[in-house]
C-alpha cells in the first residue's frame, strides 16, 4: 500500500504541525493538524474541533479543505497530515472520501508524527474504489 516515506516541501509540513497546536482537543487529547496544497500553491491548515457530542466534531482535513474552498479553491495537489501518535495516523473514512472530492488519486499524502516519523502515500492509495460523481449516473 504505503510507498516509503519522502518529504514534503517543509511549509506544508509546517503549516500542519503548526495549525496542530490549535487543535481544540479536550476530551480525547489527540490533537490533528492537516494542511492542503491548491492548484494555485496556496497552503491550507485545519485542526481538529472536539464536541462534548462526539459526532459533531470536525476533523483537520476537513477544516483544511473547508478553508480551502471558502478561498475560492477546489483542487487538492499535495496533503499533509499530523498527529500526536506513535505511528503516522491515516485520514478517517468520512476524510478520505473529502480529500477524493478535490484530489486525483496520484495526489501526494504525506501522514506524519511530531516526532518525525513519516509515511508517503497517495489518495487512491488510501481509497481504493472511492464513490466518484459517475457512481450516481
Amino acid at each position: 500500500m504505503p510507498q516509503t516515506a519522502r518529504r514534503c516541501p517543509m511549509s506544508l509540513i509546517d503549516a500542519a504541525r503548526r495549525v496542530r497546536e490549535a487543535a481544540y482537543a479536550p476530551y480525547s487529547g489527540f490533537k490533528v493538524g492537516a494542511a492542503v496544497r491548491g492548484a494555485s500553491g496556496a497552503i491550507y491548515a485545519g485542526c481538529n474541533v472536539e464536541n462534548v457530542a462526539y459526532p459533531e466534531g470536525t476533523c483537520a482535513e476537513a477544516g483544511a479543505i473547508a478553508a480551502m474552498v471558502a478561498a475560492g479553491e477546489t483542487e487538492i495537489t499535495e496533503v499533509c497530515v499530523i498527529a500526536g501518535s506513535a505511528r503516522p495516523t491515516p485520514p478517517c473514512g468520512g476524510c478520505r472520501q473529502k480529500l477524493a472530492e478535490f484530489a486525483r488519486g496520484e495526489t501526494p499524502v504525506l501522514l506524519a508524527t511530531v516526532d518525525g516519523e513519516t509515511l508517503a502515500t497517495t489518495v487512491a492509495e488510501l481509497l481504493p474504489g472511492r464513490f466518484e460523481v459517475g457512481h450516481m449516473g
